[in-house]
């Protein structure tokens, strides 16, 4: 009879044992270059925090995965994809067709359009007024994009945009391009940089939406799904309108 009951014991361990693996969770690492606020950046304790940082671990929630988020330097993050360093990228990326070639995107979690912080002093109202002028961008962003294609702006790439706005407020510059919520966060945010510096515009026009989204490597639909899941779970419950509210409309 006790060897009876062992055996039944050993079942029923194995039996849940098995189901307790069976639920277990995937885990998605991102990564991600905090250097970008309101979206992904370090605060005064170390912690990553913002806005996708958020975003992201709502999206695992409701998607029922497990993530982890790991800080990587801009310049190598879609190497660092491709290598396998993380399972996707959530750093403020847009969507173009040339990330496309490449990577595969989630469904958009936000929209953003180029913003071009000046001088207070400074009587550049339009992209056109940059014409000959110095503008710094942090590299491999769609801002740089932005200045290299209009060929008449002398274009000044940083590794971080931090570096790029501190140049501007020391005159070295005449201008940085960046997202406009990342361009009202630096200008709301430091006191230094709201006395001296100014948005002097937005390019807010359907041709010059650009929409966020989360790379994975190419034909990885597992980890798309998941994400993808996680996303609309943060839409329906209106997640994403509180997470607004607390990093992006508060500004």
């Amino acid at each position: 009879m006790k060897k009876l009951l062992t055996l039944t014991a050993l079942a029923v361990f194995m039996f849940t044992g098995g189901q307790s693996l069976a639920q277990e969770k995937k885990l998605i690492t991102i990564g991600t270059d905090a250097t970008w606020p309101p979206f992904e950046f370090v605060d005064e304790k170390k912690d990553l925090v913002g806005f996708s940082v958020e975003y992201m671990k709502a999206a695992a929630q409701e998607g029922g995965y497990e993530v982890k988020i790991i800080n990587a330097a801009w310049d190598g993050i879609f190497g660092g994809l491709i290598n396998k360093q993380y399972d996707a990228i959530c750093s403020s990326v847009t969507i173009t067709d040339e990330r496309r070639k490449t990577m595969d995107f989630s469904t958009p979690y936000f929209k953003v359009s180029q913003a071009v912080i000046v001088p207070k002093d400074s009587p550049v109202k339009t992209f056109d007024d940059l014409k000959g002028k110095t503008a710094g961008s942090q590299i491999g962003t769609t801002g740089t994009f932005a200045i290299t294609k209009a060929k008449t702006i002398n274009s000044r790439p940083y590794d971080e945009v931090g570096l790029a706005v501190e140049d501007l407020y020391l005159g070295r510059i005449d201008a940085v391009v960046c997202d406009d919520a990342v361009a009202s966060n630096f200008i709301l945010e430091n006191e230094r940089y709201k006395e001296k510096l100014k948005i002097a515009l937005v390019m807010d026009t359907p041709e010059s939406d650009e929409y966020y989204g989360v790379a994975v490597r190419k034909g990885d639909a597992e980890t798309l799904a998941l994400i993808n899941k996680g996303i609309e779970g943060v839409k329906a419950k209106g997640i994403d309108k509180e997470l607004h509210s607390k990093w992006i409309s508060a500004e």
